[in-house]
């Protein structure tokens, strides 16, 4: 287990492009180069690398990438989007993007640089503690309760694996023995520091003891935006256990206001659907993320935040607040996201005044709706009972101004002068954050039949508030310089945190064969020629879709890595990346030059069978979101594309198997 636990070790840090891809939209940033055109759930345009008259390029939102189906056949990530379109190397393309995402390209000071290794510590400790419960609760015998309990609940073995769930045992010490005696061997400073531990004094005789947190209970770690674990949700498992639901508490890692669990594995499934759906807790996240409903996120019980509502509003600008019917609980609810909403993104609307002056008003740049459960129902109950009324309740969620037009109904006196001028209060600064015209009229004439006055009174009001909003803040800036992002608190948090160690490399194809390629570049030609006899084709940059990889490539494709000790002419960056694909090939046993040949040669034909599996199923899903347009045109390439990858697959598995078989003869001495 030390062994796996050193491995997810290397998996905590985000280089500076993919830190880069996380904050761009690679919509975004296709649409600066060429007009796509939204297509179910891709986006769609001619293709920027040759000329052709239907669509062929599409752009993918949920995992980042691109692809063209026509005569390039080429895709990859944003970074190889610009590097293609600008023709920009790899620095030249971090060095573009970089200012967009609000990242810094200067390396940290050296306080700086102790905060982030003192901040990955505490990052490694949580995942080792992640590790050890995940462990605990599938093999240990007195993890058994635990097991049963999420039987009980409906999670499947897939939902507690992706989520990594986990069990603490019933014991004082067990995490902190284990963290203590792991092949780090973590101090109890940094394990307390990370909130798995409990300190406690002795005033009698001032002895300190030290303690595990969480004890006999089911374990959810709670990830950061980057998938890093930095806490942890526990659900108690004896009926005496209080409190029911224990959290970490407040760490250099871990704040509960500004976390919203899930959101690492759901900010794709949200921007794919354009809604983000906010529950109470994780075991409803757990439940609708096992029942398809990926675009769902937890507050943990807290009032929603202004750090929680910014995060959602980089993937999607539709925000649906999942609420029980009770009444009082919706208002406790309500008032936190009034307060958050305060904060919330504003766009400035150029309006006439009453005497044909040009004026700004600010409006809310998002749309917050409410989705009201059942009476006696959780989000868990409902989506595995019956997930079409949950998607019901989804889509006729409430506008935030028609909940609360509601709400006042029940819980102010409108007969009377206060509850009418309470009513007005409550409403009047929803109303003036439409940024609809004919709704804000609509709203404006509702409220005067709702305070029963005439509508000029409830116009002359919202117009005097509005007189006092401006009078009250500084005067915007015009539509076309928005405020800068050094004053956005949001990017300036992420911005004192910029990781600086490679990307996890995984156990890809890709990877083992860069890794291979990078230790020993000089048998790089000799693969090259054996792919050409082959009749395939020699590698190059487009059999890789991540920046990094098509940097190596193009490296190896140009002689630079021939000198394996000199990186000092590369991007650091880079070169940490290629260190590391050093350090990943020395782990693999030496093999002859014959032997590393046909490996290589084989891991290429197999990069190229995966790469085109992907490419293939994603046609069937393009070509039944043209025919839902009506475009029969396009369904028609899209499935003649198809037939063509997959006949260039078998093809590849053909040369694949008939190698293997080759090979086998060869090993074999009764042939």
């Amino acid at each position: 287990m030390a062994a796996q636990i050193d491995q997810d070790r290397t998996q905590l840090h985000m280089s500076i492009a993919e830190e880069i891809k996380d904050r761009l939209d690679i919509v975004d940033v296709v649409s600066d180069y060429v007009p796509l055109r939204k297509a179910g759930r891709v986006y769609k345009a001619l293709c920027p690398f040759h000329q052709e008259k239907t669509p062929s390029f599409v752009v993918f939102p949920e995992s980042g990438t691109w692809r063209c189906f026509g005569a390039c056949g080429t895709g990859g990530d944003l970074f190889s989007f610009v590097m293609k379109r600008e023709n920009l190397d790899f620095r030249e393309a971090l060095e573009l993007l970089a200012p967009k995402a609000g990242v810094s390209l200067a390396p940290p000071d050296q306080a700086t640089s102790e905060r982030h290794q003192y901040l990955d510590k505490l990052r490694e400790i949580n995942q080792a503690a992640a590790l050890y419960f995940h462990s605990q609760l599938q093999s240990s015998p007195a993890g058994a309760e635990a097991r049963d309990y999420l039987e009980r609940r409906g999670l499947d073995s897939a939902t507690i694996d992706k989520f990594q769930m986990g069990y603490a045992p019933d014991s004082w010490d067990s995490l902190l023995n284990y963290l203590r005696h792991t092949e780090r061997g973590y101090t109890q400073e940094d394990i307390l520091a990370a909130g798995l531990i409990i300190e406690k004094e002795y005033e009698e005789s001032g002895r300190v003891s030290h303690y595990d947190r969480f004890r006999q209970r089911v374990m959810v770690p709670i990830r950061d935006i980057r998938g890093q674990v930095v806490g942890f949700g526990a659900r108690a498992l004896a009926a005496d256990q209080q409190p029911k639901y224990l959290n970490t508490p407040q760490t250099p890692l871990f704040d509960k206001s500004s976390i919203l669990f899930g959101l690492d594995a759901a900010r794709q499934s949200i921007r794919a659907r354009d809604k983000a759906i906010i529950v109470e807790g994780y075991m409803d996240v757990l439940a609708c993320h096992q029942f398809g409903e990926g675009n769902v996120v937890a507050s943990m019980g807290t009032a929603l935040t202004e750090q929680q509502l910014k995060q959602l509003r980089r993937y999607t600008d539709t925000i649906v607040l999942a609420l029980d019917a009770d009444t009082a609980g919706q208002a406790a609810t309500l008032r936190g996201i009034s307060q958050a909403r305060e904060s919330l993104d504003r766009e400035w609307t150029p309006s006439l005044d009453p005497r044909g002056m040009l004026r700004f008003e600010s409006r809310l740049a998002a749309d917050l709706r409410i989705m009201t459960l059942p009476e006696g129902k959780d989000p868990d109950d409902v989506v595995r009972s019956d997930p079409k009324l949950w998607r019901s309740l989804v889509d006729s969620a409430q506008p935030l101004v028609d909940f609360y037009f509601d709400l006042v109904r029940q819980t102010e006196d409108l007969t009377s002068a206060q509850g009418k001028s309470a009513a007005v209060d409550q409403l009047a600064p929803l109303i003036l954050e439409v940024s609809n015209e004919i709704q804000r009229t609509h709203y404006a004439q509702q409220l005067a039949r709702l305070v029963q006055t005439d509508e000029r009174t409830i116009e002359r009001e919202l117009a005097r508030r509005t007189t006092s909003q401006r009078a009250a803040k500084r005067r915007p800036p015009p539509p076309d310089e928005p405020p800068p992002l050094d004053d956005d608190p949001e990017w300036q948090a992420l911005a004192v945190t910029p990781p600086r160690k490679a990307k996890p490399l995984g156990n890809g194809l890709a990877v083992h064969l860069l890794a291979l390629l990078v230790l020993q570049p000089n048998i790089f030609p000799h693969m090259q020629s054996e792919l050409v006899e082959l009749e395939v084709g020699s590698l190059d940059e487009d059999d890789f879709s991540k920046a990094e990889e098509r940097a190596v490539c193009a490296a190896l494709l140009a002689g630079q890595l021939d000198d394996v000790d000199d990186l000092s002419g590369f991007d650091p960056d880079l070169a940490r990346h290629i260190e590391q694909l050093r350090t990943y090939g020395q782990r693999w046993p030496e093999l002859s030059q014959q032997q590393l040949l046909k490996d290589l040669v084989d891991t290429v034909l197999r990069l190229r069978i995966d790469n085109l599996e992907t490419r293939t199923r994603m046609l069937p899903t393009l070509a039944q979101d043209a025919e839902s347009e009506g475009n029969q045109e396009d369904a028609r390439a899209y499935r003649l594309k198809q037939g063509e990858l997959s006949q260039h697959r078998r093809s590849l598995e053909q040369t694949l198997n008939i190698r293997t078989y080759a090979g086998r003869r060869k090993m074999s001495p009764s042939i």
